[in-house]
This record gives structure tokens, sequence and C-alpha cells, in this order.
């Protein structure tokens, strides 16, 4: 083992968003749902198993289980319905090296381990990043449309209490081709009515309006936090080619004063792109998400795009993994793997000395982390 994969093996991460573990034991087909973006089980015949993320967790968890190593999907899957779900997080989660969560705790709350337990599981500081969009969505049936900008930012105000940052889905509800200009008073409140007619009607308190989603995120911008942004690669609510974040270009030069960071989250196929911005722009930084583990054996050709332009110093770890222990073991797993390599093929080709990589390691697995999350005090 190298100096460089010996360091990227033992340094401890701050996943820097992640989601909570589903409570109880799953179906297969719940799994199979889990271990993709996609909202449909595959036809018959087919297993996500035969994915590269199947792939790898049959290669890399198998062994864990008792089993061999490459173990086909059937027996993968008794294995592991025979640990359960609770045990199975227990075994991978201090496994995995990540001795700092930062939490989205803003989907399917009620069905995921709170931060409490997440920290318990994975013997981990946890830390939350709440969704804009779900405050927005938990007042609106508490006001009318002339209250909703005062209820929200209220509310908003209580969450940032204990928040180390939020997160915007504007890429699902819209896209991130939206106007950067903050809307008016008049303009919300009227949309907010818009948005309660809507409500009447669907029965579902679903945000998409694009004036309140606007409204959302510079209220937001307020707060002087840190702004997750959902970028690329997603599940079926998503139109690809509207959220690539060179789109978002004219709201990201208008918050360069303001004091907020903004990360762009997995930013595949959009690597490159969010490299660009985070060498552009000195509030901009990015990670690679969720996608390493989606992409398995592949998945270092992406660690290097993200390493192609960006500052180091703008590179950031997360696994983004939601439900799955496997997820988090994975991704973490993938992601050290294939930045050792990465470094390691510029230590061997001389553009690069070892004190340096070493330094980098440190930097992408968890001081950039403390920095861009104001952590160093804690």
């Amino acid at each position: 083992m190298t100096v460089i994969a010996d360091a990227l093996n033992n340094v401890q991460l701050i996943d820097h968003h992640c989601h909570g573990l589903m409570r109880s034991d799953l179906s297969r087909a719940d799994f199979e749902l889990l271990a993709t973006e996609s909202d449909w089980v595959e036809p018959p015949g087919q297993t996500i198993f035969d994915s590269p993320f199947g792939i790898t967790v049959r290669a890399e968890v198998s062994p864990l289980l008792g089993l061999d190593r490459h173990a086909d999907a059937d027996t993968y899957w008794q294995a592991r319905a025979a640990v359960g779900q609770a045990e199975l997080g227990k075994l991978l989660m201090p496994m995995t090296g990540i001795d700092t969560l930062i939490i989205d705790s803003g989907f399917r709350s009620t069905n995921i381990l709170d931060l409490n337990e997440m920290g318990e599981v994975a013997r981990a500081r946890t830390l939350e990043i709440v969704r804009l969009e779900s405050v927005a969505e938990s007042v609106i049936g508490h006001t009318d449309a002339a209250g909703f900008r005062q209820a929200f930012a209220d509310e908003l105000a209580r969450r940032a209490l204990s928040a180390h940052g939020f997160k915007s889905i504007i890429a699902y509800r819209y896209g991130l081709d939206f106007d950067p200009e903050r809307p008016t008073d008049a303009e919300v409140d009227h949309a907010a009515g818009e948005w309660l007619a809507d409500i009447e009607v669907s029965g579902r308190a679903r945000l998409s309006h694009p004036v309140l989603l606007r409204h959302i995120l510079w209220t937001a911008v307020g707060f002087h936090k840190p702004i997750q942004f959902h970028v690329g690669y997603g599940d079926s609510d998503i139109n690809l080619h509207r959220c690539d974040p060179t789109q978002m270009t004219e709201f990201i030069r208008r918050t360069v004063d303001t004091g907020v960071q903004i990360t762009l989250l997995h930013c595949y196929p959009f690597i490159r792109e969010a490299g660009f911005l985070a060498q552009v722009y000195p509030h901009v930084w990015l990670d690679t998400g969720a996608i390493l583990n989606y992409t398995g054996p592949s998945a270092v050709r992406l660690v290097r795009d993200s390493l192609e332009l960006a500052p180091i110093s703008k590179v950031l770890f997360s696994s983004d993994a939601f439900g799955l222990p496997e997820l988090y073991y994975c991704g973490a797993l993938i992601w050290r793997r294939c930045t050792a390599q990465v470094l390691q093929s510029w230590l061997d080709d001389d553009y690069l000395g070892e004190r340096d990589a070493l330094r980098y390691v440190d930097m992408m697995a968890r001081t950039n982390a403390l920095r861009c999350y104001d952590l160093g005090g804690m």
C-alpha cells in the first residue's frame, strides 16, 4: 500500500451531505428502489444488483456478511435479510471512517433515523442541514397569502438557530435556469395566493412556484449560512439538461459578497462545469456525492474530473447516502480508493510532492468542510 492510499484509508471523513438510514427492515423491492434514483423496480428478470452499485455492494459488503466476494444477488439478499437493517447499520456505519455527518433532515423524516439516532449508530457527530422547500411547505397550512413571507422568515430563523446550513432542491422543483432576481414583496404575496389556490385543488403542498422558490433562496442568503444545491443527476423528477450549474451563474455572481457559501452537490454529468464555477467564484464548492456509488467501478474518472480544474481547497466529500448503510460504506470506500488513485498518478508523474499530496488528502477529507461550514471551533 502506498503512503497516499494509507493516508486516505485512515483519515476521518466529514460527510458534508447525507441523510438518515431507514428505521425498519426492508423488502427486497424496497431495497432495490433505495439502491437507485429510479422510481421503479427493475422489470422481471432484472435486478439492481447488476448495476455498478450492485456490483460494488456484492464485491465489498459480501465478505463482511461472511459471504464470498462477488456473491450472487440472491445469496447477498438472503444474508442481508438475515442480519437485518438495524444490525447492518451498526456493522457498516462505524467502518466508514466518517466522524461527522452533516445531515439533510428534510426528506422522509418520519421514516428515517433522526440526528441523535444516526450519531449513535455511526458513532459520529451529527449536524443538521435544513431543506428550504420543506420549511416553506411546513408553514403554508398555517398562514394566508399575505402572511406567508413573515411565517416563512420566522420559521427559517427558528430552524437556523441549530442548522449549519440550508439546502435547495430548486433543480427538482423548477431547474437551475431560474430568474436570479430577488422577487418583490408584492410578487411573493401574489405567488403565495396562487400556491394556496393550487393546494386547494391538488390537496398537496408541494412547492414548485418559481417566484416562491426564488424568494426562499434569497431569504436564506440573508442568514449567511452555506446553501447546498442539488446539481445534475437525480431521480425522475428532474429534467437533466436544466440542472447544469452554469445555468445559475447570475445568481452565483449576485451572491459573491453576501458571505454565503454555495456548495454544488453530485454534479454529474456537469462535474467540469462545477469545477469551473469553483475556480472562478470564491464562494463556490463542489463534491461528486452520490454519483460515485452509482458509477462504482468507473468512478475514478469522475473524481479525476472533479480535480481537473477546481482548486483542491474547494473540493468536499459527501456520500449523499439515504436509507441504506451500504450507500454510506461503499460511498466512503470508493471515494478513498479513487482519490488515492488520482493523487498517486500525479505523484508518479512528478506533478505533485508527497507532502502536498498528504495535505490534499486532509483538505478534501475534512478541513475544507471545516472551513466551508465554519466548524473550526467544534
